[in-house]
């Protein structure tokens, strides 16, 4: 069994708002499924740290997920800042269950377990976005609670944000707080694309953070272990 990760995968299906109308991303779709039939098997995991699906309702997420739903491997999904027709956690499993997604599982105030280590993070926040304080303290909130429900399992932390907790000189210091609480010392995210790169950092003050975008890692869910 292996974990891989991937971000950002910006599907479309029933929406019309396709990426490769940007740089880089021509094809993109066809690219993701080739990459990921050929490196992932059943019994590997893939998780997904945002902005899975363009759709606005669950509803209109259906042909989005059925094509992951049929990618090999299990799935596990946590929130982007696109993700608009992210529900409430009761909701989102009802989807799933009603639409037989079975390979298909969702980080929400939780953990998942995948062999020796436990799946955790949230959405985040972004310098860009303004000093929302209530939106902060409510991310790093369930940041914190993700992280100890991955260390009540008794396995190997291992944390995904969709926005970096850490981006050229700016430091969301709520977040990275609770990420030296718990003395993560390894963070996974998406939502830089294209030029963003460059500012990506690869470490700070201890932590290592790799970025997960599908377009910045060639369309191709990433090793982690």
């Amino acid at each position: 069994m292996s974990l891989y990760a991937i971000s950002d995968l910006h599907l479309s299906l029933a929406a019309d708002k396709p990426m490769d109308v940007f740089r880089g991303w021509e094809d993109y779709q066809n690219r993701i499924e080739k990459n990921w039939r050929r490196i992932v098997k059943a019994e590997d995991t893939v998780v997904i740290p945002g902005d899975i699906s363009w759709a606005m309702t669950l509803s209109e997420a259906v042909a989005d997920f059925s094509f992951l739903n049929s990618l090999p491997g299990k799935k596990i999904i946590l929130k982007g800042n696109h993700d608009l027709w992210w529900s409430t956690a009761k909701k989102l499993n009802t989807f799933l269950e009603e639409n037989k997604f079975d390979t298909i599982s969702f980080v929400f105030n939780s953990a998942a377990v995948v062999e020796d280590f436990a799946v955790c993070g949230t959405r985040g926040w972004f310098y860009d976005l303004g000093a929302e304080d209530k939106v902060v303290l409510r991310e790093a909130g369930r940041l914190e609670t993700s992280i100890k429900a991955a260390i009540e399992t008794g396995k190997r932390p291992v944390v995904f944000t969709h926005y970096p907790p850490v981006y050229g000189e700016w430091v969301c210091k709520e977040i990275f707080d609770v990420i030296k609480k718990y003395e993560i010392t390894r963070v996974y995210h998406g939502h830089i694309h294209g030029s963003g790169f460059n500012n990506a950092k690869s470490s700070y003050d201890g932590v290592e953070f790799k970025l997960l975008s599908a377009d910045c890692i060639d369309f191709c869910p990433m090793l982690i272990v």
